[in-house]
């Protein structure tokens, strides 16, 4: 089974100001039995402290059935609820390829929920607090955010997006897409780079080359190279002391400043941001390195 992202939406609740997924709900996603996908996490308590995880209790179960008809809260058990964070950690002590598969369903889910109205924070501060209001007392969650969605569709996105400490399925997320815009060549100036960025860039499409300037010191090894022009060519390394920063050129038109090396990517706050007219001025740049 491939769950759409409204049938995942309709399955994520905020409780205790958190959005978070029922263990009913994540057993029926993996194709586990609640008794034994909680049976995992007791066997590995060590991984799910209380910010990514918790049980309910009776008062908020009976709030969550008054409020969500459709809330899988049957069960005489008081059910455990699962952050975003704790679901990454469920699907790293889950077995089966169905658990990995669907983990990242419900992962693009939470993104497209929480962080995409986060990351485009500038456009909510056009809406007037009358709006939000309105949309804030709409009777169903996944009714708000299908008129919040509608309203993204309808302006231009935010130039900018931030990442914070731990966010890095979203920060993974968004680089795939960026380098999946490349549609002939893509040039990446990162000083530090190694295998897992090279495991980003064979996300782009076939036929696009490569071409990274990083520094002489690099964990990337020549047999790393190789290895990855046998399968997803072509890839060219050059070495260059002359970037600071890190930056993302699309098709020589396209320029993103990246404020963390691709490897490092949501494991420390930083942003992405696209810069306007940058493209011209940064090719003429890489012909004298």
């Amino acid at each position: 089974m491939t769950p759409d992202a409204a049938e995942i939406r309709n399955r994520i609740y905020t409780i205790r100001g958190k959005q978070v997924m029922l263990d009913s709900d994540l057993a029926e996603l993996y194709g586990y039995e609640v008794k034994n996908l909680n049976r995992q996490v007791k066997r590995n308590i060590r991984r799910f402290p209380k910010d990514f995880m918790f049980q309910l209790t009776r008062d908020e179960m009976e709030i969550l059935r008054c409020q969500n008809v459709t809330a899988n809260v049957k069960s005489r058990t008081l059910p455990y609820a699962f952050t975003e964070q704790g679901i990454y950690m469920l699907a790293t002590v889950l077995r089966g390829e169905l658990a990995e598969q669907q983990s990242i369903f419900i992962m693009r889910a939470f993104r497209e929920m929480r962080h995409f109205i986060a990351n485009n924070a500038e456009l909510f501060d056009r809406i007037s607090k009358v709006e939000l209001k309105q949309l804030e007392y709409q009777k169903h969650t996944d009714e708000r955010f299908d008129q919040i969605f509608e309203y993204i569709g309808s302006h231009k996105e935010t130039n900018q997006k931030l990442f914070f400490d731990g966010q890095i399925y979203d920060a993974f997320s968004l680089l795939i897409e960026l380098i999946q815009k490349a549609e002939q060549d893509i040039i990446l100036i990162d000083g530090y780079v190694d295998v897992s960025t090279l495991n980003l860039l064979a996300k782009k499409q076939s036929g696009v080359s490569v071409s990274i300037y990083t520094f002489q010191k690099t964990k990337l090894t020549a047999q790393d190279i190789v290895v990855f022009n046998a399968q997803y060519p072509q890839l060219d390394v050059k070495y260059s002391n002359a970037f600071h920063d890190r930056f993302l050129i699309l098709d020589g038109k396209t320029v993103y400043h990246i404020g963390a090396s691709l490897k490092d990517a949501g494991k420390k706050s930083f942003a992405v941001m696209l810069m306007k007219n940058a493209a011209e001025e940064m090719l003429e740049k890489l012909k004298s390195v």
